[in-house]
């Protein structure tokens, strides 16, 4: 852990601490005692920062609450946004059920909500396909609102901890919405809505469910059942209809996000339409027999406007050619931001949007250049901002290697 760091200081006292670092590596109890160790003796340690946040992820391996919350506090202090740390010391104040750590609990969670919120405008990097994207970010969010819910309800709002966790289930339908739905439930008195809810957390098809927690679902599931019906009589069918219902539910999910990536398990570009700022959609099959050169950009990708005069500037060189065209591909989530971003910066042409192109190309950067030949295959792909002095003349090159290519 940050080796470069330690060989700045050659004090003895931090070459003891960087073998007992080494010594204790396998161990993350043996980790957490030779900080706090070292910290103890240390309280002015420049590494304190880096210390701490080795600390919490130590606390968080072994499940100590107190020490999560400790250390993690102490990083978050320091790293408000960081989105690995934050779910695991909420819990772990959560765990408390103290009225100031549910407090801190619901600021962090509430925190988290904004970060996820902006992760969706701001928009896939590209690295996903849109649908995995999606789903990745409304887990997070259902994640935070659930946690937002326990801790509403440890501060004696149980109404509200209702409202937020069913939120979280309509955004991302998983087992751990609906345990938290069952909970507030059945602490408004609500025994029959809690049993639904539980049947739902217990039969939906998730792959995140641990066998465990699938366990105790059933088992308080069925204690409470006996409890308003006097027997488990009837019991089944009503795990049968969660479970249809469920499924049906994720089924439209699933239905409402293939719609918005038409190209959805599609594998040749080819194959591909592109959907049109201005409504007009594009067959990629209408472009065999040209060289494409697709330039895929962001309204938020700061590079992306550094880049944008450099390919008019290649698209000039190739005006008179027919058999080079030049699609701007958007990559926005929030389609609505783009034509006003495109007005501010008087940009013109066409614009399509990637509709799966991102994913198809393995894109982990914008801006990025997928350069195809006059058969549709990749000819090459120029990941990220290159020297504004050398990409033009790049680019350049690389089209007239496609166009010369059989």
């Amino acid at each position: 852990m940050c080796a470069g760091l330690w060989a700045q200081d050659p004090s003895a006292e931090r070459e003891e601490l960087r073998r007992a670092l080494a010594e204790a590596n396998s161990s993350e109890i043996e980790v957490l005692r030779v900080i706090e160790k070292y910290l103890a003796l240390h309280p002015g340690t420049s590494f304190r920062p880096d210390l701490e946040h080795r600390a919490a992820e130590a606390a968080i391996a072994i499940h100590d609450n107190t020490l999560i919350v400790r250390y993690g506090e102490a990083s978050l202090a320091r790293m408000p946004d960081d989105t690995k740390l934050l779910p695991a010391v909420i819990r772990a104040l959560e765990a408390m059920e103290t009225r100031a750590a549910a407090e801190h609990a619901l600021q962090y969670a509430r925190h988290t909500e904004d970060l996820v919120r902006q992760m969706q405008k701001d928009g896939n990097p590209g690295n996903v396909s849109p649908i995995e994207w999606r789903n990745q970010t409304d887990r997070l969010l259902n994640r935070a609102l659930t946690d937002e819910a326990r801790a509403a309800g440890l501060l004696g709002s149980p109404a509200d901890a209702l409202a937020l966790a069913r939120r979280a289930f309509e955004i991302y339908p998983d087992a751990a919405a609906a345990r938290e739905m069952a909970f507030w439930f059945e602490r408004l008195g609500k025994s029959m809505d809690a049993i639904g809810s539980l049947a739902d957390a217990f039969m939906i098809p998730d792959v995140q469910a641990v066998d465990s927690q699938r366990a105790a679902d059933r088992a308080r599931l069925g204690e409470l059942y006996r409890k308003v019906k006097g027997s488990e009589d009837g019991l089944g069918a009503l795990c049968l209809e969660a479970y249809d219902r469920t499924a049906a539910l994720l089924k439209a999910r699933d239905a409402g996000l293939q719609r918005n990536e038409p190209n959805s398990g599609r594998t040749d570009i080819l194959d591909f339409t592109l959907s049109g700022l201005d409504g007009k959609s594009l067959a990629m099959a209408s472009l065999k027999g040209k060289v494409v050169v697709m330039d895929l950009w962001a309204t938020w990708c700061v590079p992306c406007r550094e880049q944008h005069p450099l390919y008019e500037l290649v698209k000039e060189r190739f005006r008179e050619n027919p058999s080079v065209v030049f699609l701007s591909l958007n990559a926005d989530a929030d389609r609505s931001a783009v034509k006003p971003f495109l007005d501010r910066m008087k940009w013109q042409g066409a614009v399509y949007f990637e509709d799966g192109v991102a994913r198809l190309f393995t894109v982990d950067g914008l801006p990025a250049t997928i350069l195809l030949d006059r058969h549709g295959h990749l000819y090459t792909h120029l990941n990220g901002f290159l020297d504004k002095n050398h990409f033009a003349d790049l680019l350049t090159e690389r089209i007239g290697d496609a166009l010369a290519a059989q």
